[in-house]
């Protein structure tokens, strides 16, 4: 029965020409050697390849790079090397290669041994995705903006329309009120009365739900301790909260950002977290606005969430409209924190 052959007899040049990766060796900046594979990614045949310049190689703007990291290597420092460099191919058409170059000895003298991979394909798809996801950001963004508008023209008709017509019906039933003699009637006008002053707060609420009247006419502040105190009342979760006016106005966009990011954790507090206090913290720190929230409840484990969690890509796509950047952290029985910062302007 045969045996395998010891190592040094095994055809290691066969090898080297069928390999599926570019092969290389550069000498005073030169091709002594390239198999098959590197030679057709940058359109020679491998004899053709020898002697060729690397300045028939690489474009003429990303050379001087090269001949850098080229010298440095060929000094050893560093010994080896890998990056994603631009070929010139022969035709004059750039492809995108991953090398990685080592010192080595050849035929007496220091010389540069890589291996390359073609990645044009892969950095092409990887550009595509990008550009499919940054079309992706600027629908939601215009989709956000439009509610946002569809939001404020619904809250301007049930303030101007509705309320208008419900203060119409309590004054009429008031002036009934005080021409009628008759109790059925006045009984009857009464609790048609406070059903409409009802109806007139449960529109003003959910006006104000649609677009907070405090971002149009006070500071962001105000509507942010105007919701907590709400909250508190509501769930019977205490608050906390330190903030200050805005050294500079925020824009309306800016300002509207931060409190639906803000109005967003709070309604995870309420759904989820079990807590027994939220403190929230609002102010501008040189050039940004800084809003922290922290509550006492159970935390979560952020690996365990469903993907997508709709509503953290909700505020992280808010935060990134207005070039902001959010953080949350969070431990299972230890609590939530979240920190937005944004430019002022």
């Amino acid at each position: 029965m045969a045996q395998d052959p010891p190592l040094p007899d095994i055809p290691f040049h066969a090898i080297v020409e069928q390999s599926l990766a570019g092969i290389y060796i550069l000498q005073d900046e030169c091709f002594a050697y390239a198999n098959s594979t590197w030679a057709a990614l940058i359109g020679y045949t491998p004899a053709e390849i020898i002697g060729v310049h690397l300045s028939r190689a690489v474009p003429a703007d990303f050379l001087p790079e090269v001949l850098r990291l080229y010298h440095l290597r060929l000094a050893g420092t560093p010994p080896s090397l890998r990056f994603v460099t631009r070929g010139l191919h022969r035709d004059g058409h750039t492809v995108y290669i991953e090398v990685h170059g080592s010192r080595m000895m050849f035929r007496g003298r220091p010389a540069v041994m890589g291996v390359g991979v073609d990645v044009t394909q892969q950095l092409r798809n990887e550009q595509e995705l990008r550009a499919s996801q940054e079309q992706l950001r600027d629908l939601a963004a215009h989709t956000t903006r439009k509610l946002e508008e569809q939001r404020q023209d619904i809250a301007r008709d049930m303030h101007d329309v509705l309320g208008g017509m419900l203060t119409s019906i309590k004054m009429d039933a008031s002036r009934v009120l005080k021409r009628t003699e008759s109790d059925e009637t006045r009984e009857l006008v009464r609790g048609i009365l406070g059903l409409t002053q009802e109806t007139i707060d449960a529109v003003k609420r959910m006006s104000e739900a649609l677009r907070p009247s405090a971002l149009d006419h006070l500071d962001l502040s105000v509507a942010v301790q105007r919701d907590l105190q709400e909250f508190s009342q509501r769930h019977g979760i205490a608050h906390q909260v330190h903030s200050q006016e805005m050294s500079v106005r925020l824009s309306p966009r800016r300002a509207l950002a931060v409190y639906r990011i803000f109005s967003e954790a709070l309604t995870n507090v309420a759904r989820h977290s079990q807590a027994g206090s939220v403190e929230v913290h609002l102010a501008s720190i040189e050039d940004e606005v800084v809003l922290s929230m922290k509550d006492d409840g159970q935390g979560f484990d952020p690996a365990s969430l469903p993907r997508p969690a709709l509503g953290l890509l909700g505020m992280s796509e808010r935060a990134r409209e207005i070039e902001g950047s959010l953080r949350i952290d969070s431990t299972p029985g230890r609590g939530t924190r979240l920190e937005l910062r944004a430019p002022l302007l």
